[in-house]
């Protein structure tokens, strides 16, 4: 095995290996550069509904065709997703999204109304969905870490995810994120011919001031 320290000058080796030593330097700086490029066109942004109702509907529809993160069971329609829409604007929760260089909405996600009584004021339930095509990218973790720092600026205390106990990813990336198991349903959804399980997980967060 050839290691990095090989690749200096004056070492026994360097003439034999030049040539896979800047094969692999300029691989890295390659990669480097892919993924700062990355970053720079992938931005993220308020969606709309009249530039991305359609993109969201799709993404919507394909998690409730193939998976347990939501439990149900019929296509949402455009209308639907409008009606969603109106209700965030009067709330002012917000609904962000990662957009690549070509204008494509790779993923979006929320927050809204944990429960509705007033004591619940300052807690609210997120949720994060990235497109298939553009899955194991970061971007939900992106997404995520976006929408706690809108909920600090907007003075909420916790966030609170429903996560399906078999949807092992968003578990890993919620904790990677400082968020907590806080509780468990059981048995509490039926899709796919099985039931399901729901884990919530929360993120205490020091906002608001109440002193």
């Amino acid at each position: 095995m050839i290691s990095q320290d090989n690749c200096k000058e004056g070492s026994t080796e360097a003439i034999s290996i030049t040539s896979r030593c800047e094969i692999r330097h300029k691989n890295k700086l390659y990669d480097a550069a892919y993924f700062m490029n990355r970053e720079n066109t992938e931005k993220v942004i308020h969606c709309q509904f009249h530039l991305h109702g359609q993109a969201i509907l799709a993404i919507f529809n394909e998690a409730i065709a193939t998976s347990t993160s939501l439990y149900e069971y019929q296509p949402r329609t455009l209308a639907t997703i409008e009606t969603w829409f109106r209700t965030k604007a009067e709330h002012n929760y917000p609904i962000i999204g990662i957009e690549n260089s070509n204008g494509i909405l790779m993923g979006f996600a929320t927050y809204g109304t944990f429960r509705p009584y007033a004591a619940f004021q300052y807690s609210v339930e997120h949720s994060v969905y990235v497109d298939a095509k553009f899955r194991n990218r970061g971007i939900g973790k992106r997404l995520l870490q976006e929408l706690i720092q809108l909920a600090q600026q907007q003075n909420y205390h916790t966030m609170i995810g429903g996560i399906d106990g078999s949807n092992k990813i968003s578990i890993k990336l919620h904790q990677s994120l400082g968020f907590v198991h806080c509780g468990s349903i059981k048995e509490v959804g039926f899709k796919f011919d099985r039931w399901l399980n729901l884990k919530f997980y929360q993120l205490i967060l020091s906002t608001p001031d109440l002193s």
